[in-house]
C-alpha cells in the first residue's frame, strides 16, 4: 500500500516562506510523476506544480516564479519550497503520485494559511 505523508504547512505571514514535504513509501521512480495540489475554502482542488520521473517540473500560472518543486530520490521526498506567500495560497496542500498504472495515490493534505 503506497503512503503519502506531508508535512511542512503553518501559519505564515504574506510574503514570507514555507516549505512543504511529501514523503512517499518505496521508490519515487515508481511513479510517472508527482506533485503538488491544493485546496481551498469554496474552491475546487487545483493543481500547484507537478514534477515527472524524469525530472521536469510544471507549474501553474498562480505560483510560478514564486514556488518551486524538487525532490530528494535518496530520500524519496518531494519539496514544495513555497515563497512571497500570498493569502490566496491558503489552502490545504496535497501530495499526489500518479503510478504507472491504476488511480493516483494522495496524502492527507497539510494546511497552509498566509496572513495579511
Amino acid at each position: 500500500q503506497v503512503q503519502l505523508v506531508e508535512s511542512g504547512g503553518g501559519l505564515v505571514q504574506a510574503g514570507g516562506s514555507l516549505r512543504l514535504s511529501c514523503v512517499v513509501s518505496g521508490s519515487i521512480f515508481n511513479f510517472n510523476g508527482m506533485g503538488w495540489y491544493r485546496s481551498a475554502p469554496g474552491k475546487q482542488r487545483e493543481l500547484v506544480a507537478t514534477i515527472s520521473r524524469g525530472g521536469s517540473a510544471n507549474y501553474a500560472d498562480s505560483v510560478n516564479g514564486r514556488f518551486a518543486i524538487s525532490r530528494d530520490t535518496a530520500k524519496n521526498t518531494v519539496y514544495l519550497q513555497m515563497n512571497s506567500l500570498k493569502s490566496d495560497d491558503t489552502a490545504v496542500y496535497y501530495c499526489n503520485a500518479v503510478p504507472r498504472s491504476g488511480p493516483a495515490y494522495w496524502g492527507q493534505g497539510t494546511p497552509v494559511t498566509v496572513s495579511s
